[in-house]
């Protein structure tokens, strides 16, 4: 309450009503350390209802994190651990990054699925390493969110017994009580999805908390929600069970009265009693000796178990297996005039051996995403060391699943769908930036290109809208071989998600004896084929993707009418905008024209064509036809290029 009205914003009437429930977690239930934020068999929390973050940063700061109470004084503040809603890597003990209501619940079951694939992996008869519970609070905003509805079936499908899940029913949103907008009944909807169902009827009785976490705990093959009945900003004499509690300070007078009600006995604010504050630090000396029985385990795993510790050091540490670029394919004639979806099945395929920490799927696309692993077996609830996931037609279920598999650690999870549905999964893969997650989305069927679909499924405005989100890369490979160095950057990025955008149609390899290495990728843009010898270019053609082959018959034309170009292939705008100015300059040098090429909305090219340049794409919808007769019918033609570098005015229109 005195955080929320020292900061005059923010939600202080669910951690109010749910203060007994974290009291019974962190100080008897959660398997936690502290002193040690990142302890690999922790348990793991989290606050799906990230509005209700003071819940979290009470809890974490009378356990004893490294939180101060000067943080919590300064909760919304520029610079302070305890932004509005909790943000991953910002503080400690925060688990990942909740505030969109219902990712937290995706989160938690890519976390307990994590779990459940490394126990299988790593774990021995007798020498069981990886042995943790998952848990999360969501709200009533969270089940109303369509996400809830896409992981928990992916969930109870999956039998993740590991994980817990509490329901805060205080039957309260911002507009008021839920029957205005909801009349489902969320304990048969989770029953339907195979989970158990328990339920708290008074949160306030510690016994009744005990008694069904207790009854979750030993369900192994479901998971268990336990619907926790509440008063939200309870004992609050006239905010309490009211909209009023939920998003705003309950005001100087309103917090004295509810601390008379509460018989606190102290008024100034931040009060906490000394024999509280004693009683809940009793967590970190009970976390230190989880810990340090944990550790003594794991010793005797590594002297039974020397490659399987060292194995599992290794994934906890992020570093990649020595050697694994070797793996990597170099495509030729003989294999390489494919579909960059077709190049990037291959290489998934070569390196997986290598990268054992490479887990995925697609949401139903394996066939055409070519995101399977051959030899592996699919995850399921009997072989949970299957590599192979099918998380169903859930775009934005997986993206926040893949969001909870990447911060629980050891694993690289990817997933596959085509780049139109982006849009379904954007709220994840913006998550993934904000947390800076190595999450790799494969997209395939990346322009009008795919064809006969038609418009419902060609993007047309999903590159530009991806290149858009801080810290995702977009790679958009022009060959085989772009593609097997796409996937290179991808494993090696550990600071962002990575998005490869692949084609549908097939795509010719390029001559690498007579154009610049693949390798220039990594760079984001480089100059693929230059102007002959001897006579400097007069403008520059930058293309990605499929629009390179356009972009090199273009320049192949207008060197015949004697006006020698550049073509530079910009496989990704932001590692590109990465480099030093001297390697851009280099690539594009000033003065220069600047023409781009791609099929689709050319909005993300501005910045590199400057005001003097022009640029080929689409910006209005594609259409139900062949491929081919599409990129004539937009005009993504040698022809246009030709004539955006000779300046006709058809080009500028």
């Amino acid at each position: 309450m005195d955080a929320v009205q020292q900061a005059e914003s923010g939600h202080p009437g669910t951690p109010m009503a749910l203060a007994p429930l974290a009291y019974a977690l962190f100080t008897r239930h959660l398997r936690h350390n502290p002193a040690d934020p990142r302890w690999p068999d922790r348990d793991r929390f989290v606050l799906s209802a990230g509005h209700a973050s003071m819940l979290l940063y009470s809890s974490l700061y009378l356990s004893g994190y490294d939180l101060s109470l000067d943080e919590i004084k300064a909760f919304r503040q520029w610079g302070s651990q305890t932004p509005g809603h909790p943000e991953y890597g910002h503080t400690a003990g925060v688990e990942t990054t909740t505030g969109p209501l219902g990712q937290g619940i995706g989160n938690a079951v890519g976390m307990a699925v994590a779990e459940a694939h490394l126990a299988a992996l790593f774990n021995r008869e007798g020498h069981g390493v990886l042995d943790h519970h998952t848990w999360f609070v969501a709200g009533d905003g969270c089940l109303m969110e369509g996400i809830s509805h896409e992981a928990a079936s992916f969930a109870g499908h999956q039998q993740l017994g590991k994980l817990i899940g509490f329901f805060d029913d205080n039957r309260i949103t911002i507009d008021g009580r839920t029957d205005l907008s909801c009349s489902d009944d969320p304990a048969k909807r989770f029953e339907a999805y195979g989970w158990q169902v328990l339920h708290i009827a008074d949160v306030n009785d510690q016994a009744q908390i005990d008694t069904a976490i207790a009854a979750a705990k030993a369900e192994t093959r479901r998971p268990s929600l336990i619907i926790t009945h509440t008063i939200i900003g309870y004992g609050s004499p006239n905010r309490a069970d009211t909209a009023k509690a939920h998003g705003e300070p309950l005001g100087r007078d309103e917090i004295a009265l509810t601390k008379a009600a509460y018989g606190w006995p102290g008024t100034e604010p931040f009060f906490v009693p000394p024999e509280a504050l004693e009683h809940w630090r009793e967590a970190k000396e009970r976390g230190v000796n989880l810990q340090a029985e944990w550790m003594r385990r794991f010793a005797d795993y590594a002297k039974h178990f020397p490659n399987e510790a060292k194995e599992l050091g290794r994934r906890w540490h992020g570093d990649l297996p020595a050697g694994w670029e070797k793996a990597l394919p170099v495509f030729d004639a003989s294999n390489g005039n494919v579909a960059s979806r077709a190049a990037s099945g291959v290489v998934l395929n070569a390196i997986a051996p290598a990268v054992p920490e490479l887990i995925g799927g697609s949401a139903d696309l394996t066939g055409s995403n070519l995101t399977h692993i051959k030899g592996s077996a699919n995850f399921t609830p009997t072989q949970r060391s299957g590599r192979n996931f099918h998380f169903g037609i859930r775009e934005h279920g997986m993206g926040a699943i893949m969001n909870g598999m990447a911060v629980h650690g050891g694993i690289i999870p990817y997933g596959g769908t085509f780049l139109v549905f982006a849009d379904y999964m954007r709220p994840a893969i913006r998550l993934a930036a904000l947390m800076k997650q190595q999450c790799i989305y494969v997209f395939t069927h990346d322009s009008i290109g795919l064809g006969e679909d038609g418009p419902t499924h060609q993007p047309v405005e999903q590159l530009s809208a991806l290149r858009c989100i801080p810290n995702l890369l977009v790679l958009r490979p022009a060959d085989a071989n772009e593609t097997a160095e796409a996937w290179r950057v991808a494993l090696k990025h550990r600071t962002g998600p990575v998005a490869l955008a692949l084609t549908r149609q097939k795509l010719s390899l390029i001559d690498r004896a007579t154009h610049g290495a693949a390798s220039g990728v990594a760079k984001g843009a480089y100059v693929l084929k230059d102007a002959p010898a001897g006579s400097a270019p007069q403008a520059v053609i930058m293309a990605s993707g499929s629009e390179v082959e356009i972009a090199l018959r273009a320049q192949a034309e207008l060197l015949a009418r004697e006006v020698p170009t550049r073509v530079v292939s910009m496989a990704s705008m932001e590692l590109f905008a990465s480099q030093p100015a001297a390697y851009r300059d280099e690539v594009l040098p000033p003065g220069l024209r600047r023409v781009a090429v791609e099929a689709a909305h050319p909005m993300s090219w501005y910045r590199w064509v400057g005001a003097d340049g022009a640029i080929v794409g689409i910006e209005t919808f594609g259409v139900s036809a062949p491929f081919q007769k599409l990129y004539a019918e937009y005009g993504i033609s040698a022809a246009k290029v030709i004539a955006a570098v000779r300046r006709d005015a058809v080009a500028d229109s």
